[in-house]
């Protein structure tokens, strides 16, 4: 990945040259997705050596996509988790202060 001083960058994938302006300060995000992007790629590649273009940059994309819903809904049951933990920790603490 380039980039130029106006904050343009020149993503690189499939062989195909993309420039994408990031926001100030997000351009470590883009290099980090680009990163993982090419890794899905390659991983989908290894995985189905036939496809080739855009049906392996879906699939990859895909791919990701099931990830990162997979990871919204272990971080939402982790965090329902951690409220019935903090609810019952209140509730310890109101019954012991109500016995005071």
């Amino acid at each position: 990945m380039s980039v130029d001083r106006d904050g343009v960058n020149v993503v690189s994938i499939l062989g195909n040259d993309y420039t994408i302006k990031a926001p100030e300060g997000e351009q470590q995000t883009l290099m980090a997705a680009t990163v993982m992007l090419k890794a899905a790629l390659a991983d989908t590649k290894r995985k189905y050596p036939s496809l080739i273009g855009d049906k392996l940059l879906v699939l990859a994309a895909l791919n990701l996509c099931s990830q990162q819903i997979e990871l919204k809904q272990q971080h939402k049951q982790e965090l329902d988790r951690y409220q019935e933990q903090v609810s019952a920790t209140v509730d310890v603490i109101e019954r012991t202060l109500g016995q005071s």
